[in-house]
């Protein structure tokens, strides 16, 4: 077992994975009382955001997959959350915006998402917390450019 700590300690992906792991464990048991998946809960943050937002938008900026947003925003329409429209730019794409419905339990769901932000955020310093964001930009970006 010791040789098998020693690889996975020599691979920084594995503590990135465990970190987000907990993260998304974390927020989801926050959401949960509202009925909202993490994925949910972005979609509708950025359309507070970005009121009209594509599927595609919503996707990159969630980091999903469109064929995930696809599925998130069919079930937040479903839950009367969100709406959506033709685009009158191009017939193919959906203008989404938020229901009241939906800015409402976002303003509810969003205390209890972002105090989980929070208390990771306070378990640093501000240096180090730079650091981190520093850090971790700077994997995205050697892994994205490969």
């Amino acid at each position: 077992m010791a040789g098998l700590e020693a690889e996975i300690a020599r691979r920084p992906g594995h503590v990135i994975k465990r970190a987000e792991q907990a993260l998304m464990s974390a927020k989801s048991a926050a959401l949960r009382p509202f009925e909202l998946t993490v994925p949910q809960y972005s979609g509708l943050l950025v359309l507070s955001y970005l009121p009209g937002a594509s599927g595609a938008q919503l996707a990159r900026i969630c980091a999903v997959t469109p064929q995930t947003m696809a599925t998130v925003l069919a079930n937040l329409e479903a839950k009367g959350l969100i709406t959506r429209s033709p685009s009158s730019v191009h017939q193919k794409v959906f203008v989404t915006k938020l229901t009241r419905a939906g800015s409402a339990l976002l303003k509810r769901a969003d205390v209890k998402a972002h105090a989980v932000e929070e208390r990771l955020s306070a378990e640093f310093t501000d240096d180090e917390r730079r650091t981190l964001t520093e850090l971790l930009e700077r994997a995205i970006k050697v892994l994205v450019d490969e």
